[in-house]
């Protein structure tokens, strides 16, 4: 057991970003305990293997098969689980988003084998890890003690960075035997319900909460938000309020963001958001209220009316933009 083995997530051949921090973490944690890291992909390679040496990995197992074209969570589990028999790795990471604990716990029950879901710090030495549990609002220190490691790492816990020294991607290939049931569930379709920047890796999110007030009155937000390249999000309350989708929700049971600034107006900042919100590298708070628990956090904060501020910013964007 030499290695650490990543799992990449990708989609019809595309790495997703969420495992440029697989690998960023398993880099790290390899140079520390002595370790290669090694990586696997499913399905169409498309380049990812040079793209993971790009990130570190010196070997790429590329599984192949037929039901390996399109995710499947039972097939790309029990891929996981042949790959981890055969190269026998001393850890295997995944991204703790949706997709990696689903095939790393599928990897699991497959080899019997316990998983440590959303780590927030490991330490290779004494074994030990630090866990997110409810969403971020308790956070639990476990030993894990098996042949082999299976976590996953908390989205965002973790900034991804190219390795200074790449590793070589060295494409290795892999057939796993795979019965013809574990093709039950797979996806059939795709509906795109937004283009362009995602809320989850927009540069910039302007978030709104109660405190904006009415659906009609996040046109602002909107502007500012399209000017800076950004997205808007918003709390639980006004999805609750049937202002905003769920999809633009940030927070515990909405979406984890991590913009370079994060704008939250109106919002009282209650744990369940904080916990999405928290790893933007800087956060901005507008509120009437000083002692709400967002000012309180954020590293910076205006004391005012949002209906006020945000046009005033939103003019002097304009006006060294020169529109």
């Amino acid at each position: 057991m030499t290695s650490v083995l990543v799992l990449i997530e990708s989609d019809q051949g595309s790495m997703a970003p969420a495992s440029h921090e697989a690998l960023t973490f398993a880099r790290e944690f390899a140079a520390s305990a002595g370790l290669a890291v090694n990586a696997i992909v499913f399905g169409p390679e498309s380049g990812m293997a040079a793209e993971a040496g790009t990130y570190g990995a010196a070997t790429v197992h590329v599984a192949d098969h037929p039901q390996l074209d399109d995710f499947g969570p039972e097939a790309w589990g029990e891929t996981l689980a042949q790959a981890i028999t055969q190269t026998a790795p001393a850890v295997v990471v995944a991204c703790g988003t949706d997709r990696g604990n689903e095939v790393m716990a599928q990897a699991a029950a497959r080899l019997d084998l316990p998983f440590v879901a959303n780590c927030t710090e490991v330490d290779p030495g004494a074994g030990e890890m630090t866990r997110s549990q409810w969403g971020g609002s308790l956070l639990e220190r476990v030993t894990l003690d098996a042949s082999t490691k299976l976590l996953s790492v908390a989205p965002h816990a973790f900034e991804a960075s190219p390795a200074a020294a790449p590793g070589a991607g060295m494409m290795m290939p892999f057939a796993p035997t795979l019965d013809d049931s574990l093709a039950r569930t797979k996806i059939t379709d795709r509906v795109v319900l937004s283009s362009g920047v995602t809320l989850s890796t927009a540069p910039v999110v302007i978030g709104g909460g109660r405190g904006v007030g009415s659906a009609e009155a996040y046109a602002p937000l909107e502007e500012l938000a399209a000017l800076l390249g950004g997205r808007v999000g918003c709390s639980r309350a006004v999805t609750n309020n049937g202002w905003r989708p769920h999809s633009d929700q940030v927070g515990q049971t909405g979406t984890r963001i991590a913009p370079e600034l994060y704008i939250a107006c109106g919002i009282s900042g209650a744990i369940q958001h904080w916990v999405g919100a928290k790893a933007s590298k800087n956060i901005l708070a507008i509120n009437t209220d000083n002692e709400a628990n967002m000012v309180t956090k954020a590293g910076h904060a205006v004391i005012g009316d949002l209906h006020t501020l945000i046009p005033a910013i939103t003019a002097e964007v304009k006006k060294r933009k020169g529109l």
